[in-house]
């Protein structure tokens, strides 16, 4: 019998009719002889009773609450969500048995609100599955060597999914969610996206890196390393979705050497805050090191870095702005501050070394009489920062350069 992991997001467990159709798919890959674990994430959206959002909503002055204390709430949502799941199964017949993430095995760090998986230690998750009962584990969540709850991130039950894949050697993992698969750009931005069939690690870490929000990049970590099959698909039709693994849809650069159909996806970041930080003349020699150094003890991740002699542009998420902010200044350096920016990306195995697709890039942003703020690029992906209100006309206007609409053959 194979081993499958199903991972059911909150708008899959938000009410009663869509837990009904969740029960229907664990049921199905039950009566197929699978052994089946169930991961959920909290109920719904910010609003929805037990979601998130609305349980750190509950906190006044979140920010001075402890982060330990802010985990102990937050997990209540996943748990909730396996619990009232758990009800739904058993009306069909099925044997199952709820377990937080640290019952399941999930042994993490210290760092609360984002912790890192140490390890999975399988063996209670076996002992349910060797006797026929279906564990729903409540994703997101995981324990200290010392016993005390984590959090995982934004995302984390994906996380917990493919770790708990990788523990068990699952066949597959599947990630429902409520589109169909991973979509060549944002369906709400571009209509006609499509839905990608199959996609190896390194794309789907780069898509999902860069703001593809299906799937997570550290649940992509995971499966890479140990070589988890990921399917990402719907849980409201039967569509076959996006299969993620090793090789899968990796296109060939010796064989597929047209730039206009060489992109994979187009994916888009917003509400960046971009700083351009100056250092005080008293510091002319090693600012840059001693600024990049103190923002990593603060723990903030800097991205789209353009240093010159005198002064360093650099962008962080806006939850980051004010820890970076007190930073700057208790280290003295006159700094300005702009929050009305974003990225876009291109990402696709096949740009690594084919000439002309950055003048594609370029004929793009320049048609659609958009301003470019700064670039990168690396092999498979290149970025570009912009000012908010022009990101979703880049996104579109990317799509149509590269024919993202047309099915091309990824063989």
């Amino acid at each position: 019998m194979a081993i499958v992991i199903q991972k059911f997001g909150g708008t899959s467990v938000r009410d009663l009719n869509r837990r009904e159709i969740v029960a229907r798919w664990v049921n199905k890959a039950k009566q197929s002889k699978d052994q089946v674990v169930v991961v959920v994430s909290a109920m719904g959206r910010r609003g929805d009773a037990y979601a998130t959002d609305t349980l750190l909503d509950l906190i006044s002055g979140k920010e001075r609450s402890p982060a330990e204390e802010r985990d102990l709430l937050v997990s209540c949502g996943e748990i909730i969500s396996a619990v009232v799941l758990a009800s739904n199964l058993r009306d069909l017949g099925l044997k199952v048995r709820v377990l937080s993430g640290g019952q399941a095995g999930v042994i993490t760090d210290d760092n609360f609100g984002d912790a890192r998986i140490l390890e999975v230690e399988p063996t209670v998750l076996e002992g349910l599955l060797a006797e026929g009962t279906i564990p729903v584990v409540a994703g997101f969540q995981g324990r200290t060597v010392d016993g005390r709850i984590t959090t995982l991130g934004r995302g984390g039950s994906d996380t917990t999914a493919v770790a708990l894949g990788a523990a068990l050697h699952a066949a597959v993992v599947d990630i429902f969610t409520d589109v169909d698969g991973i979509k060549t750009a944002d369906p709400r931005i571009v209509p006609d996206a499509r839905t990608i069939a199959e996609l190896d690690y390194e794309e789907i870490f780069q898509l999902a890196n860069l703001g593809a929000r299906v799937i997570h990049p550290r649940a992509v970590e995971i499966g890479r390393q140990f070589g988890v099959a990921i399917r990402v698909r719907s849980t409201f039709s039967e569509s076959t979705g996006t299969w993620i693994a090793s090789g899968h849809g990796t296109l060939d650069p010796w064989a597929h050497r047209d730039p206009d159909h060489s992109v994979t996806g187009i994916t888009q970041l917003d509400h960046l805050m971009q700083f351009n930080v100056t250092p005080p003349s008293s510091m002319l020699k090693d600012w840059a090191y001693h600024l990049f150094m103190a923002l990593g003890e603060n723990k903030v991740s800097v991205d789209l870095i353009n240093l010159f002699p005198d002064r360093v542009y650099f962008c962080v998420p806006p939850e980051k702005t004010s820890i970076t902010k007190d930073t700057l200044e208790n280290m003295g350096y006159t700094f300005e501050a702009y929050d009305d920016r974003a990225k876009v990306s291109v990402v696709g195995s096949a740009i690594q070394g084919l000439p002309g697709v950055i003048g594609r890039v370029m004929a793009a942003m320049a048609q659609s009489n958009i301003d470019i703020l700064q670039s990168a690029d690396s092999h498979s992906t290149i970025t570009l920062l912009l000012h908010r209100h022009n990101m979703e006309k880049a996104v579109s206007a990317l799509h149509r350069q590269f024919h993202l609409d047309e099915e091309v053959s990824r063989t």
